[in-house]
C-alpha cells in the first residue's frame, strides 16, 4: 500500500473507504443511532503502529506525565535528535487529543510528553468540528491510537463568549454556534456555572464524535478505543478526567 510521508495514497484511501457489497447495520451509541455504512471500512485496516498502546497504559502515561509538570519535575521524554531521526519514516503516537487553542495550554508541554507521542487537535473551545474529527479518524484508524482525549480547561474564553450569547465578527461566530448546545444542560444555579459551562461542553464534545463518525464508533464497540473527557486546571496545571 501506497504511502506518502506516513498517510495512506489518495487511491488506496478511497479502496478502504468505498469498499462494496456491506451490509447495512444500526446500533445505538451513546444514545444516537450510528449507521456501519461504507465509510466505516477503514476501521478494518490494521494500523500501521507496530506498538498500539492500550487506552489504559496511554492514559496512565498521560496522567504521569502531567503528574510531573504539575510537579515541576519534567522528564522531556523523546525530545533528542535520536528521536527526531527515528521518527523520520512515520508516527505512532500512543494518545489523541482534541484540545482548545489556547495558547495556555501547550498540550505535549502539559502532559510531559515529546515528538510522535501525541496526536493532536487544536481549535478553539475543542470544538469536534467535521475537519476535526476527519483528522482524529486519521489517528485512530490508521495510525492506531487508541485513546482520545477531549481537552477543555478553565477559564475557556469560547465557551465564556458562548455563554453571552452575543453576536461575534467573522468566522469567531461559527466556533460558538459550536458550542451553544452544550450549555443547553447547564444549571444556573451550579456553584461554578463557568467551570460546569466548560466541563458540559467537554462532555457534549465527546459524544458528538461519536454521534458524529461512524468510524470512531465502530472503534469504541470493538475495543479498539476509549473517548474520555479532560479538564485541564489553568491555576494548577493539574488535568483531572472526568467520568
Amino acid at each position: 500500500m501506497s504511502r506518502i510521508n506516513g498517510f495512506i495514497g489518495r487511491r488506496n484511501f478511497l479502496l478502504l473507504a468505498g469498499g462494496s457489497g456491506l451490509a447495512l447495520a444500526a446500533t445505538t451509541v451513546g444514545g444516537s443511532l450510528i449507521k456501519d455504512t461504507q465509510e466505516t471500512t477503514i476501521a478494518d485496516v490494521n494500523p500501521v503502529n507496530p506498538n498500539v498502546v492500550d487506552p489504559q497504559q496511554a492514559l496512565k502515561r498521560l496522567i504521569v506525565g502531567n503528574q510531573r509538570f504539575v510537579e515541576s519535575k519534567p522528564q522531556y521524554p523523546n525530545q533528542s535528535r535520536k528521536r527526531l531521526q527515528a521518527i523520520t519514516q512515520g508516527q505512532y503516537p500512543f494518545a489523541t487529543i482534541l484540545g482548545c487553542a489556547d495558547s495556555r495550554v501547550p498540550t505535549e508541554i502539559i502532559f510531559d510528553q515529546g515528538l510522535g507521542d501525541l496526536f493532536v487537535a487544536r481549535v478553539a473551545g475543542n470544538v469536534a468540528s467535521d475537519m476535526a474529527i476527519g483528522s482524529i479518524e486519521y489517528a485512530t484508524s490508521v495510525l492506531g491510537s487508541q485513546l482520545i482525549v477531549v481537552l477543555g480547561h478553565s477559564k475557556c474564553g469560547a465557551v465564556a463568549a458562548a455563554m453571552k450569547n452575543e453576536p461575534l465578527p467573522g468566522r469567531i461566530g461559527y466556533v460558538i454556534e459550536g458550542i451553544k448546545p452544550a450549555l443547553t444542560s447547564v444549571k444556573k444555579t451550579s456553584q461554578n456555572i463557568e467551570e460546569a459551562a466548560v466541563i458540559a461542553n467537554i462532555q457534549y464534545q465527546a459524544a458528538k464524535l461519536l454521534q458524529k463518525s461512524a468510524i470512531l464508533a465502530k472503534l469504541v464497540r470493538q475495543g479498539k478505543l476509549k473517548i474520555v473527557g479532560g479538564f485541564y486546571d489553568i491555576d494548577t496545571g493539574k488535568v483531572s478526567i472526568l467520568t
